[in-house]
């Protein structure tokens, strides 16, 4: 189960330089692998002259591993998306994309240099960007009688949950969402309500 935790609420930019090499962190919110390759994009179309691209996103929770990326984009391998993936996911922040952005200023910085440069730069953009809580939500259906129906929605909107469609025939039919954590104790209120009637199940 997962716990609530924070998410990217805004996107900000912020700059370092090293050694006089340009580092420019880019944070965006994105809640897909997709839409972090998008803002990659979008990046790169905004500084087209740049040496390098260098990007690492976390697209769901911070500690889930399917849904995380990354790319050095030509600079030594380990060096830039590695370091930057790190300091996302030691931030505890979930659902953000970062790209640095690299101008070269003449001077190598060596394996150790840049991924100081790299993570470095992530970290302090970290310091500035807005977050919120994101309570992690499931869907569930359920079929309920007409005589539980303001009983299963009070407890619904009590536990933080909300209806979602509901089909009005002989019974009702609902598909509700409601945050991961509060699922048993539903399933429960339900349960005590209706005397075992009612049954939760999986959309």
């Amino acid at each position: 189960m997962l716990a609530p935790y924070l998410v990217a609420a805004d996107s900000v930019e912020d700059e370092t330089v090293v050694n006089k090499s340009r580092f420019i962190c880019y944070l965006s919110p994105c809640q897909s692998n997709e839409a972090a390759k998008t803002f990659v994009k979008s990046i790169q179309q905004l500084h087209p002259q740049a040496s390098h691209h260098c990007y690492a996103f976390v697209s769901a929770h911070p500690l889930d591993s399917q849904y995380y990326g990354f790319s050095d984009d030509g600079e030594p391998s380990g060096t830039a998306g590695k370091p930057m993936l790190i300091a996302l996911q030691g931030s505890d922040i979930g659902e953000v994309c970062a790209v640095v952005v690299r101008y070269f200023g003449g001077t190598k910085l060596g394996t150790g240099g840049l991924q100081r440069a790299y993570g470095g730069s992530v970290r302090q953009a970290l310091t500035l960007l807005p977050t919120k809580t994101k309570i992690p939500m499931v869907h569930k259906t359920l079929t309920c009688h007409y005589t539980h129906i303001n009983d299963v929605l009070h407890s619904l909107e009590r536990l933080g949950g909300k209806v979602v469609s509901e089909d009005y025939q002989a019974e009702i039919d609902l598909e509700i969402s409601l945050p991961e954590n509060s699922v048993a104790k539903f399933k429960s209120n339900i349960q005590t309500l209706s005397s075992g009637l009612l049954v939760l199940k999986d959309k």
